[in-house]
């Protein structure tokens, strides 16, 4: 893939962009033998993994506009990625397994677990270098057909009344030309060029409106060591309420890092620098852990990892947002081009990777005329949005946790049914959240006020398991246990269960789950759409 590859003047497919959304898209579509090519305005890898240890040294901050934390990865991944015969890739690369994942949110009480490997010992993910991860991606496109070519920017887009025609593009050299398609992918990650410069359709989630410091470190604790845990992410929330801190073991060191509501993290250096403490991001850093003290507790033999002699301290801010539409007219957006939520649960790679599913099974539909092109626009929007809106939820769910860090319950103290409960949940057992249709905003806000009250109540594997083998159905069962804390955990089961969240969001489900009336059909050599 050297960067002397002249561009050509025509494609079938134009992919904007070479993360796992651009990456995924390119390499699904060219296994079906649609002429594919990838711009990647970089050269990747697209950040160093090259760390130096020292002790101390002076910091430098990166803008992490462009440099991806996304590290800790959902076990959907090697789901997806077995489908493009990249699973032995990653399998073979030498990241760190992730078995599941500990979430502290309350200091009161025990965190929960979400174990991937309890029911296969093979489901497991991994804790991924965003740079080999990536390019391990992108080499795969073009093993798959495509054709890559790096440190080529896309700097225009030529539209037809609301359908893209052509690009412009730049190289590293200076050189420039034209680019005509039949269909557009943009995975051109937060820039979003399609949203942001054209349809100006890009909205920022205010509720999630959170500035994220990270850096690495080397020998580091670990998360219950000398058990079949041992080295899983960890996330704890903040003792002051402000916000979360993250502990993921990497094949290369430990990225711990602090995320905090943006208007707190800037009173607290407002604070600090009343004071006469230190301001820089570093000693924000640094301040925020402390709030953390079962993470912290792990850093205590550790050392900082250092480049070129600094501390790299990355900061990322304003990155939760979402966009009005995922697709027109032969053009589909995925990843963080059209939205991304937040770091926890580290959704992002899921997100963009099954939305690039989504939007090349869309185009083959189109393409070969099995459905209308204004079919394939309804499924894959609701099919992103969908996917987005069931995370919003979760998350949300977290926030509240994490802001008020208080229990709550399926009814109140002077109730004596759960009439109110399933007056709100009452979208998801009618099939509306699924669908995408016919769905209030009312039923909508009522859904996110019960879910984000009553459906991340901590607990173990091995509870839910027993849990289950003792009652059966969750749903059926709300009012079988006779102690608080088992009927709490059926409680956060049966709503788990009537929102269809599962945990390992195989492909099999995303697969399953319809939208508009459509599912994805996933067969190699006849990918596409199929009606309900």
């Amino acid at each position: 893939m050297a960067t002397h590859i002249p561009v050509p003047e025509n494609t079938k497919v134009l992919v904007i962009g070479g993360g796992p959304g651009g990456s995924y898209t390119a390499s699904v579509l060219a296994r079906e033998g649609i002429e594919v090519l990838l711009l990647e305005a970089d050269k990747f890898p697209r950040y160093p993994t090259a760390l130096i240890e020292i002790e101390r040294a002076p910091y430098a901050v990166h803008n992490s506009s462009r440099y991806h934390v996304g590290e800790s990865q959902l076990a959907s991944l090697r789901h997806f990625l077995r489908f493009i015969d990249l699973e032995k890739g990653f399998e073979d690369h030498g990241f760190t397994k992730k078995l599941g994942a500990a979430f502290k949110l309350n200091k009161f009480k025990r965190e929960g677990y979400t174990d991937f490997v309890f029911d296969d010992p093979k489901n497991y993910s991994w804790n991924t270098v965003r740079s080999e991860a990536d390019e391990l991606m992108l080499r795969h496109a073009a093993k798959s057909g495509a054709l890559v070519i790096e440190e080529t920017r896309v700097t225009e887009i030529e539209w037809d009344g609301d359908r893209p025609v052509a690009a412009t593009w730049k190289n590293k050299n200076a050189e420039t030309g034209r680019v005509a398609f039949d269909y557009l992918v943009d995975a051109s990650g937060r820039a979003g060029i399609c949203s942001v410069k054209y349809l100006k359709n890009r909205h920022y989630n205010p509720e999630f409106k959170n500035v994220a410091f990270w850096t690495y470190w080397s020998g580091c604790g670990e998360y219950k060591p000398g058990t079949p845990r041992a080295g899983s992410p960890f996330f704890e929330a903040l003792s002051d309420q402000s916000g979360w801190a993250w502990l993921i073991p990497l094949h290369i060191g430990t990225s711990v890092g602090v995320v905090m509501k943006q208007d707190l993290s800037d009173a607290k250096r407002a604070a600090a620098k009343t004071a006469g403490e230190d301001t820089s991001p570093y000693a924000h850093y640094m301040r925020g852990l402390d709030c953390a003290p079962n993470l912290k507790a792990m850093l205590s033999d550790a050392k900082l990892i250092l480049k070129d002699d600094k501390v790299s301290m990355h900061t990322a801010s304003d990155y939760s947002y979402h966009s009005d539409t995922y697709a027109g007219p032969h053009y589909r957006i995925v990843g963080d081009a059209g939205a991304f939520i937040d770091p926890y649960l580290s959704s992002g790679v899921h997100l963009a990777i099954s939305s690039g599913l989504s939007a090349a099974a869309s185009i083959c539909a189109s393409m070969k005329g099995e459905f209308s092109e204004e079919d394939a626009i309804r499924f894959h929007h609701a099919k992103v949005d969908t996917s987005y809106t069931r995370f919003v939820l979760i998350i949300r769910s977290v926030y509240e946790h994490i802001r008020s860090q208080e229990a709550t319950t399926l009814s109140a103290a002077d109730e004596d049914n759960f009439d109110r409960a399933f007056s709100q949940f009452r979208p998801v057992i009618q099939g509306n959240i699924d669908s995408g249709t016919n769905m209030s905003e009312a039923d909508r806000a009522r859904l996110i006020e019960f879910y984000s009250r009553h459906a991340f109540e901590p607990s173990m594997p091995e509870e839910r398991h027993d849990l289950l083998a003792q009652f059966g159905d969750p749903i059926q069962s709300l009012n079988s246990a006779s102690d608080a804390q088992s009927t709490a955990i059926l409680r956060s089961m049966a709503v788990r269960k009537l929102l269809s969240v599962d945990e390992t969001n195989h492909i099999d489900n995303y697969v399953a789950d319809a939208v508009e009336g459509f599912r994805l059909r996933l067969k190699r050599g006849n990918i596409g759409l199929e009606r309900e």
